[in-house]
């Protein structure tokens, strides 16, 4: 993915869910079922499944079908950061957008729209370079 691309709003449930996932992922030696993944986190099979879905998407994870499938990191800890899963899981636009919805289409609201662009746009770096700091490893 593109680094310079607006960083999206995606559910922070969700990746807090998947950066759990990818932690016990990290100390699995074979392929791990979603359900026993589910069952570590005390969340949902299914949700999980549709985030460890968009990490397979994005080639952080890698699947298996079939009695012994189930998931396994693609790349190594340190190689998957923050960053990588935070974009993997975007889907809603700008993060903060819902600021930018605040304005009126008049002459206030439009220097409004204006000045907050710029915000969401600094904000939107800063995350990723936060980010960007932390690898999966770095949680073991």
């Amino acid at each position: 993915m593109s680094s310079d691309k607006m960083i999206g709003s995606p559910n922070f449930k969700w990746f807090g869910l998947a950066v759990q996932a990818l932690v016990v992922l990290s100390e699995q030696p074979s392929c791990c079922p979603s359900g026993k993944i589910a069952c570590q986190l005390q969340s949902e099979a299914t949700l999980l499944r549709r985030i460890l879905s968009k990490l397979a998407c994005e080639g952080i994870l890698e699947t298996r079908e079939g009695r012994d499938g189930g998931y396994r990191l693609k790349r190594t800890p340190e190689e998957i950061s923050l960053k990588d899963v935070y974009l993997a899981l975007e889907e809603k636009g700008p993060c903060c957008s819902e600021m930018l919805e605040t304005t009126g289409d008049h002459d206030f609201g439009r220097d409004m729209h204006e000045s907050f662009s710029a915000i969401v746009q600094e904000v939107n770096v800063q995350v990723l370079q936060v980010l960007e700091k932390y690898t999966v490893a770095d949680l073991l």
